[in-house]
């Protein structure tokens, strides 16, 4: 807990038991969750309340957002980020998880003179094992 404080503190956040508790399970995901995923790990939180720390997490880069292919918005914690680099992930369109696959993503292409390469990401898309399992 003594981190993520420091964290808060040195995103100029203020210490809020909630920063707290949603900066931990943040940490703690093995993969991105979205609001009704991270509201389900912590059953007492107001839901506008969890808005506002997850969008005030991501303002001051401690969060990620993005968009699953369900068109959700799933959350990791900014520290995560150099975990998700340099591999595949599999986007479920069931249920919209992500998972990490052990797999290389394709070389970066060769680009027109003057342009630069932020970053190759490749993601495949298709059905979990838990959502096939549930399939007709």
């Amino acid at each position: 807990m003594n981190d993520i404080t420091t964290l808060l503190h040195a995103a100029g956040l203020k210490v809020t038991p909630w920063r707290v508790r949603v900066c931990a399970a943040l940490l703690a995901a093995t993969q991105p969750m979205s609001h009704a995923e991270i509201e389900a790990l912590l059953p007492d939180v107001d839901r506008v309340t969890l808005y506002r720390v997850l969008d005030s997490l991501v303002a001051a880069g401690l969060a990620l957002k993005a968009v699953d292919p369900r068109g959700v918005f799933r959350f990791s914690a900014a520290g995560t980020r150099h975990r998700h680099e340099g591999h595949v992930h599999f986007r479920c369109t069931g249920c919209g998880g992500v998972f990490c696959l052990k797999a290389q993503p394709p070389a970066a292409p060769r680009l027109p003179r003057g342009f630069r390469l932020g970053a190759v990401e490749m993601d495949v898309r298709g059905t979990c094992a838990r959502c096939a399992r549930r399939a007709p």
